[in-house]
C-alpha cells in the first residue's frame, strides 16, 4: 500500500525497468479482471507520429465549449505527471493518484507471477486511466492519445467513435520500422472495424497502406486534402487563420493562437472530428463551439512564448518531421531576426537530419545534454553540426541563464528538442 504521492509515483516510474513490451494481451489481462472499464467509455483515438498532443487539445477544447466533460489521455507530461489524466484540461489530484495506483499494485503483482510478465510503466498508467474515467469521475467522452506506433500500443483496446491518424514520419524506426509503409502499417493498427478514420497523412505511400487497413475493415475513411480542404491560410501575430471545407459545412476565417502550418492542419483534423460526431453520435457541436474552442486551445512546449520581450520560444520538435515544421515557421516569421538555437535530443533519434535543418536557419546554435537515460552528448551534436557559429556545454542551466539575460531585440531564442528535455527547462525557468 502506498500512502504518499510521492511513492505511488516512485513506484509508477520504477516500472520504466521493464522498457516498451509491445502486445495488447497485458492489457486484455487486467481489463479482464477490472471487468473492463474501458467498455464503458466513449473514445476518440487518436495517432500519428506528430500533431497528436496538437489535435488532442484543440479537440478538447472545442468539446468543451459545447459543454462536454472532456478526458484526456496524453504523453508525455510537460509540467507534472498528473497532466497525463486530465478531465477539462485539470490534472487528476495526487490523492487520486495514489488511490489509483494502490489499486493496479495487486493486479501488477499478480500478472508480474503469470507467463506474460509485469505490466510496463505505460501500461500501468493506461490501465489507471480507463479505471478512473469508468468508475472513478466518468466523463461524456474520453481523447486517447496513442503512445508509440498504434498496432500493439496499450490504448488500442478500445473502440472508438472514431479514429484519427495526423501525420506519418521516420521516428521509432528500432520498433515500428525502416520505411513510411512499415511505419503507416503500425500506425494504421488503431483502425478499427466500421469505425471512421479522420486522416491527415501525407506521403503517397503511407497514404496507400492506410487506405487498403480502411477498406480492409470498411472504415469509412475523410482524408485531409480529398473529403476535407484547407481553402486558405494566413499567419498573424497571435497565430494563424484559415478556412475549412467540408462535406457538412464551410468555416472561413477561423482562428488558432498556435504557429505553424502544422498546428492548422491539426486543428483541421479537430474540427473534421468535431463535425463527424456532431453528425453521426449526437454530439451538439455548434460553430460557436468550434471558433471558441480553436482559439482557446493551448499545447505547451509548441513554439510556446515563455518571453515576449526578447522573444524567447519553447518547442519540442523531437524529431525530423518537427524539426522541419519548427524551421518552416522560423524561415516565415522569423527572416529579419536574428535566430539563437539551444538543442538537444535522445540518442535513438536520427539526429543528424535534425541538425542539419536547424544549421541551414541558425545564425548560432548551442548544444546541450540532460540527465536522461537516453540523452545524447553534447559534444556528439556539436560534432554533427556544420555550423561555423557553434558551441557545446554539459550546464544547460548556466548556458540558459545567461543567453536570455543577454539577448538582443532584433533576436528570437528556441530552446528546442526532446520533449523530456523542454520538460525539464519549463520547470527550471518558472523556478528563475
Amino acid at each position: 500500500m502506498f500512502t504518499t504521492y510521492g511513492q505511488a509515483l516512485d513506484w509508477i516510474h520504477a516500472r520504466l525497468r521493464l522498457g516498451i513490451k509491445p502486445g495488447l494481451k497485458r492489457m486484455e489481462w487486467m481489463m479482464e479482471k477490472l471487468d473492463h472499464p474501458e467498455r464503458r467509455l466513449k473514445t476518440i483515438h487518436v495517432g500519428g507520429t506528430n500533431g497528436k498532443g496538437s489535435t488532442v487539445t484543440f479537440l478538447r477544447n472545442i468539446l468543451q465549449a459545447s459543454g462536454f466533460q472532456v478526458g484526456t489521455f496524453t504523453s508525455p507530461y510537460i509540467e507534472q505527471f498528473n497532466e497525463r489524466i486530465s478531465v477539462n484540461g485539470v490534472p487528476i489530484t495526487d490523492k487520486d493518484i495514489v488511490e489509483l495506483t494502490n489499486f493496479i499494485l495487486p493486479l501488477a503483482n499478480e500478472l508480474e507471477e503469470t507467463e506474460l510478465g509485469g505490466p510496463t510503466e505505460f501500461e500501468v498508467i493506461t490501465a489507471m486511466s480507463f479505471y478512473y474515467f469508468a468508475k472513478m469521475n466518468p466523463v461524456d467522452i474520453v481523447l486517447y492519445e496513442v503512445g508509440l506506433g498504434g498496432r500493439f500500443d496499450s490504448t488500442n483496446i478500445i473502440y472508438p467513435l472514431a479514429s484519427v491518424i495526423t501525420s506519418i514520419g521516420m521516428d521509432h524506426m528500432n520498433i515500428l520500422g525502416d520505411t513510411l509503409e512499415e511505419i503507416a502499417f503500425e500506425k494504421a493498427g488503431i483502425i478499427k472495424s466500421g469505425v471512421s478514420l479522420i486522416s491527415a497523412v501525407k506521403q503517397p505511400e503511407a497514404k496507400e497502406v492506410i487506405r487498403n487497413q480502411a477498406v480492409s475493415k470498411k472504415a469509412p475513411i475523410y482524408q485531409l486534402g480529398e473529403h476535407f480542404e484547407i481553402t486558405k491560410t494566413e499567419s498573424n501575430d497571435k497565430g494563424e487563420t484559415f478556412s475549412l471545407k467540408t462535406a457538412f459545412s464551410q468555416l472561413e476565417d477561423l482562428q488558432i493562437n498556435m504557429m505553424g502550418h502544422h498546428q492548422i492542419e491539426n486543428a483541421s483534423l479537430a474540427v473534421m472530428t468535431c463535425l463527424y460526431l456532431n453528425q453521426f453520435y449526437s454530439f451538439l457541436i455548434e460553430e460557436k463551439d468550434i471558433r471558441m474552442g480553436l482559439k482557446e486551445a493551448f499545447w505547451p512546449g509548441r513554439l510556446e512564448v515563455i518571453q515576449e520581450n526578447p522573444l524567447v520560444l519553447l518547442d519540442g520538435a523531437h524529431n525530423e518531421e518537427g524539426i522541419t515544421a519548427l524551421v518552416n515557421v522560423l524561415k516565415k516569421r522569423f527572416k529579419d531576426k536574428k535566430i539563437s538555437l539551444v538543442f538537444t535530443a535522445l540518442s535513438d533519434k536520427k539526429v543528424e537530419g535534425m541538425i542539419q535543418q536547424l544549421d541551414e536557419v541558425a545564425d548560432q546554435i548551442d548544444f546541450v545534454e540532460f540527465d536522461f537515460p537516453r540523452a545524447s552528448r553534447a559534444v556528439d551534436l556539436y560534432e554533427m553540426s556544420h555550423s561555423k557559429q557553434k558551441s557545446y556545454t554539459v550546464d544547460w542551466q548556466n548556458l540558459l541563464m545567461g543567453k536570455i539575460k543577454n539577448l538582443n531585440e532584433n533576436e528570437v531564442l528556441i530552446i528546442t528538442g526532446s520533449l523530456y528535455f523542454i520538460s525539464e527547462v519549463k520547470a527550471f525557468i518558472s523556478k528563475n
